[in-house]
């Protein structure tokens, strides 16, 4: 029992360095050759962790080599126009020019209630708004609203907005992020005195965030 309670971590460890060593996509954003790669990483790893008479490194050895697979196809997939449509396919436009096609609607397998699902995921309601819709390789819809739908931008109203810049976490659940407060040229004492503003000292917030205009925003944590 403790052999597979170890062998167990050990595989799990191995897995999540080879899929951190993968990128950072999301799993909906996985093209099909890592989709494919991610089960069967997946598979590898439950049969040794599972049955203790078999090699830990069954496992781990078709793991590492898969992890060497996915690099290579990675780097061929960059460099070569012509690998990346066979590895990953092309998008197919669904929606061109505000008419379903119906053509590619068949050829992806999609049905038309299942568009409907994609451009609500897409906050659009009404098909009659969209001007294109494109499935992404990676199986995701790109919606693009007609002129007349789309939202109002900054830009359109002829407005020069200043750069907000990034928002950083000087204190989760009470810690205090020092190398944050290093990026930003403060120090404790600074932060101690932005809290002190709202009553509390640092520890005892949940969260203390400041973004690119200089504005403080504090939680305090919930008293025990």
């Amino acid at each position: 029992m403790l052999i597979t309670f170890i062998r167990s971590i050990f595989l799990y460890i191995i897995v999540l360095i080879v899929m951190r060593l993968m990128g950072k996509r999301e799993i909906g954003q996985l093209q099909p050759f890592e989709l494919a790669i991610s089960i069967m990483i997946a598979d590898l790893a439950s049969t040794p962790m599972a049955d203790a008479g078999i090699p830990i490194t069954n496992g781990i050895i078709p793991i590492l080599a898969l992890l060497v697979m996915h690099l290579a196809i990675s780097v061929l997939n960059i460099k070569s126009i012509k690998a990346r449509e066979i590895l990953c396919g092309k998008p197919s436009i669904l929606i061109y020019k505000g008419r379903i096609d119906e053509k590619v609607l068949r050829k992806e397998r999609f049905t038309v209630n299942e568009l409907e699902e994609r451009l609500r995921g897409s906050n659009v309601v009404n098909i009659a708004d969209v001007e294109y819709a494109i499935l992404e390789t990676s199986g995701q819809v790109t919606v693009i609203q007609k002129p007349n739908k789309k939202n109002v931008t900054i830009e359109d109203l002829g407005l020069q907005p200043k750069a907000e810049g990034i928002t950083y976490d000087l204190v989760l659940d009470g810690k205090i992020m020092y190398k944050n407060l290093e990026i930003l040229n403060k120090d404790y004492n600074w932060l101690k005195r932005q809290v002190n503003k709202f009553n509390i000292l640092p520890e005892e917030a949940l969260l203390v965030t400041i973004d690119g205009k200089g504005d403080i925003f504090c939680q305090e944590k919930m008293k025990k």
